[in-house]
């Protein structure tokens, strides 16, 4: 069974190896022992309640319990930009107008922008190559709804993901190489582990404070404004599902799109329900309705996927199995939402 809980000191080596297999341009997840390990002592912190709401990281990992593998990856963080700075491109336009003339053009412009300091953000999101099959990975992305859906108090008003901008099969970003590079005076893998180590001064310091026009980059650089990386793709698909959308900002090194969402419009805090556990005969059935349950504790939270084949309106029936992989007990609360927005069932 595949279960979704709060991260433990413990699991450093299983972080890490996740970590190695990480390509560039997933500034949250480096393969830097010192950083995982703050990363961690952070995130015990936040679900232990013991550091304010604004410096949280909650980071989960995804184990299987048969072998006792982490095999994947994912977190949020409750504010970002509060200690250091958070940049983003904001598109915008600029008008030029001649009455005289007859003139008149509207020429898009990136704006060196700080507005979605304070944001949560969604981010870290990774799961191990050899379990990309069946409902695993909307699992491991969308678990972290039913968590803002239990605790939306820990969280203000807006959430965002940075989605990886589009990079070339060699790893090279057209973006980078057309736009940044000219002002970092370094390849874009250097620039990331940087801004992954929190060292981004460097970005106020080296970047133009004037809007940049748009027209003024090769071709190439404007094409891929707001597109994602080929292997990002379904990861926005399933943002988009839970309530996220492009608007118009994107990142300053490989222009990825920064999806956002008012929280309180997420799906989860809409949807989600609330009923007693229950124990009973049912296992893992195929055929029934496939969705997520949650445990309601902070300090343990844990979520599994199961097709439950009759959800009650009261009561979730569950085997003995899905209960302890939750650390409940019958009559425990847990918080229950369809994996597909389309199969929602009414509880």
């Amino acid at each position: 069974m595949l279960v979704i809980r709060a991260i433990a000191q413990s699991d450093l080596d299983g972080l890490m190896g996740l970590a190695r297999q990480v390509g560039d341009g997933m500034t949250t997840l480096k393969a830097d022992t010192g950083m995982l390990q703050h990363r961690i002592d952070v995130a015990c912190a936040s679900f232990a309640g013991t550091i304010a709401p604004e410096e949280r990281d909650y980071v989960f990992v995804m184990e299987d319990t048969a072998t006792r593998q982490l095999v994947g990856v994912c977190a949020i963080k409750s504010a970002v930009g509060m200690h250091e700075p958070f940049y983003n491109y904001r598109i915008g336009t600029l008008v030029h107008s001649s009455t005289e003339l007859g003139i008149f053009s509207k020429m898009e412009t990136l704006y060196l922008s700080n507005d979605l300091t304070g944001s949560a953000e969604l981010c870290s999101l990774f799961l191990h190559p050899d379990y990309r099959t069946g409902s695993n990975g909307k699992l491991l992305s969308k678990c972290r709804f039913l968590f803002m859906a239990q605790f939306p108090h820990l969280f203000g008003d807006k959430l965002i993901a940075e989605m990886r901008g589009f990079q070339r099969p060699d790893g090279t970003s057209p973006f980078w190489e057309n736009l940044g590079r000219h002002f970092f005076k370094m390849d874009f893998k250097r620039a990331d582990d940087l801004s992954s180590l929190g060292k981004k001064s460097f970005i106020a310091e080296l970047m133009p404070r004037h809007p940049l026009y748009v027209a003024y980059l090769p071709a190439e650089a404007q094409d891929v404004i707001g597109m994602v990386h080929v292997d990002t793709a379904p990861a926005r698909h399933l943002l988009e599902q839970e309530g996220l959308f492009y608007d118009g900002y994107v990142d300053i090194f490989d222009a990825g799109p920064v999806l956002q969402a008012r929280v309180a419009d997420l799906r989860a805090l809409r949807d989600s329900v609330l009923q007693a556990a229950e124990r009973g005969g049912l296992l893992l059935d195929a055929t029934g309705t496939p969705i997520m349950v949650s445990n309601t504790r902070l300090d343990d939270f844990r979520v599994i996927a199961a097709a439950v084949v009759a959800p009650g309106a009261q009561r979730l029936v569950l085997s003995d199995e899905i209960l302890d992989a939750l650390h409940c007990a019958p009559g425990d609360l847990l918080r229950s939402l369809s994996l597909s927005p389309k199969k929602n069932v009414s509880m």
